[in-house]
């Protein structure tokens, strides 16, 4: 079998695969792929281990041609792949959901958190430049967590691990799903709120939605304007989730007091103007990045293209109701 992989990755899962007897060609650019590229690479191949940078629809999966059989997605994410064109095309397409890339971003969330309550890179960089001259009673105030409430939107595997840290700094709060959950709420003392409930009362509001039709830009002008004064908020999730422009207008006015971002709505060009902001933390989309969530991440990723093409299930596989009309 042939297999395409856009990017080479960190951990053993590579070396596995290549051993794995298949014909495998690994992209020999450290970079995304531009989609003549991919093509030129991966046209003939059975199986695809792809990236969230890969852009693939329908007319990318006919172009690869009818012997393609799965797309293996090293993400958690797979809002870059057409599944229902796949789907059609009973090609198989799997993701890389795992707990090492729950907590991973959990913590990355927590990190943004903490730095933004006590405005850590705004000092750090203060020092840096000599600005540090002794101890003084008013400088970089920031503000305490406990008894804050945090607001959670998106529910999930990350997102409760996130209410589960913040019950920790002993925060309340506040989370919004499609449906309440009474297991969750019981067990961590957590409390559902719908979205404009939830950004009026949050001191802190953190993004963990998949991004959809219905998500992106879901935190919009009308969104922000409902925000508790001088709140924070904070994106790991998918940037399209947030309209940077009202961001930015809102951080301006003083709505919100600082923002800490992960992910980006045009990846990977950041608003200039965020960029400028003292209140604003900017980290260039490494929430999942541990050494622990990428070993699995691509374990993840080889075991799917490899079960697949020898007939087993993967268990992460995004259309599992295609497996009996799959492409052999």
């Amino acid at each position: 079998m042939k297999i395409f992989v856009s990017r080479s990755f960190p951990g053993t899962a590579l070396e596995l695969l290549q051993n794995s007897g298949n014909e495998v060609h690994v992209s020999p650019f450290d970079r995304p792929l531009t989609p003549g590229e991919l093509l030129e690479h991966a046209t003939g191949v059975d199986g695809l281990l792809s990236f969230l940078t890969d852009k693939i629809d329908g007319d990318v999966l006919d172009a690869l041609g009818p012997q393609l059989k799965v797309v293996s997605n090293y993400a958690v994410g797979f809002d870059n792949i057409d599944i229902k064109a796949a789907t059609e095309r009973h090609i198989l397409v799997a993701n890389t959901p795992c707990d090492e890339v729950n907590e991973a971003v959990a913590e990355h969330t927590c990190a943004l958190l903490f730095s933004l309550a006590r405005r850590v890179v705004e000092a750090d960089e203060a020092t840096k430049r000599g600005a540090y001259h002794g101890w003084e009673p008013g400088i970089f105030l920031g503000t305490g967590l406990k008894g804050k409430t945090i607001g959670i939107i998106g529910m999930g595997r990350i997102g409760e691990m996130v209410a589960r840290r913040a019950k920790g700094f002993d925060m309340n709060v506040l989370y919004n799903k499609r449906t309440p959950d009474p297991k969750v709420e019981s067990e961590l003392g957590v409390h559902f709120s719908d979205v404009d409930t939830l950004l009026s009362q949050s001191d802190f509001v953190s993004l963990h939605a998949p991004l959809t039709d219905e998500t992106r830009h879901l935190m919009n002008h009308d969104r922000f304007s409902k925000m508790k004064q001088g709140s924070y908020l904070i994106n790991t999730a998918r940037g399209p989730i947030v309209d940077e422009y009202a961001l930015v207008e809102h951080l301006r006015n003083g709505k919100l007091s600082g923002a800490g971002l992960d992910v980006f709505d045009a990846e990977p060009n950041v608003n200039p103007e965020l960029i400028g902001m003292e209140n604003v933390i900017l980290t260039p989309h490494i929430a999942s990045a541990t050494y622990e969530a990428r070993e699995k991440m691509g374990q993840l990723a080889v075991h799917a293209i490899l079960g697949s093409l020898t007939g087993e299930t993967p268990p992460n596989l995004v259309n599992p109701e295609i497996w009996d009309a799959r492409r052999q």
